[in-house]
């Protein structure tokens, strides 16, 4: 029975041995472009070093924006983060999308948010897993902002291990129909979308012709 009992530990330390073997080879293995794990209770990592994605956090998280200088948490969330977050000098932005609703507008509004929070300081976005929302706005971060191909963004996306990677499918087919040049350069020129028959393109359109029929004399 000894003996038997020797062999079941053996067994199992070598188990443990090779997890930690086979652990170490994939941390060693990530790609040093793909985001960096900060603290995995709450899904959080380092995109760049102004830029964090994370699950939904808690007020335990609090002290560790303070420690990262976090200057604003951008929400994809319907549910405001000012149930966990009341602390002064961080602003709190709020963005709610679905990714099977998604469209160019709602990308470039989030691209644009990110570049001009960046400006003031390190940003944190995140959703309620920190994988499907805000995973596909940082893929889409990768592409148009800082110049990835599809396929890189995609593998990080769906490999990098930051949640099931099943939910990631309506994510995928909107990365792979999205026009990045066009979003690219649509964030450039300050448009809202991509189409001038997007809802916020036509409702800047009659703003603007208001605005010209009011400041126009009178003949």
């Amino acid at each position: 029975m000894s003996k038997i009992f020797s062999s079941i530990c053996l067994s199992l330390l070598a188990l443990f041995m090779v997890s930690l073997a086979l652990a170490g080879d994939i941390a060693s293995t990530r790609p040093a472009q793909w985001a960096q794990s900060v603290d995995r209770q709450y899904n959080l990592f380092r995109m760049t070093p102004n830029l964090y994605r994370s699950a939904l956090p808690d007020s335990g998280v609090v002290p560790l924006l303070a420690t990262l200088k976090v200057k604003t948490v951008v929400n994809f969330l319907p549910e405001a983060d000012s149930r966990w977050l009341a602390v002064p000098g961080i602003n709190q932005i709020q963005m709610p999308y679905r990714t099977n609703h998604v469209d160019d507008a709602q990308i470039i509004a989030a691209l644009r948010t990110l570049q001009t929070a960046e400006a003031d300081g390190p940003v944190l976005m995140h959703c309620k897993h920190g994988s499907d929302r805000t995973g596909l706005i940082a893929a889409m971060y990768r592409v148009v902002l800082q110049g990835w191909s599809k396929e890189d963004a995609l593998n990080e996306m769906t490999t990098g291990g930051f949640g099931d990677s099943s939910h990631f499918k309506d994510s995928v087919r909107y990365m792979m129909q999205a026009d990045t040049d066009r979003l690219r350069t649509a964030l450039a020129n300050g448009e809202c979308s991509t189409s001038a028959f997007a809802v916020c393109s036509m409702k800047n359109w009659f703003q603007s012709a208001n605005l010209e029929s009011v400041t126009q004399p009178a003949k």
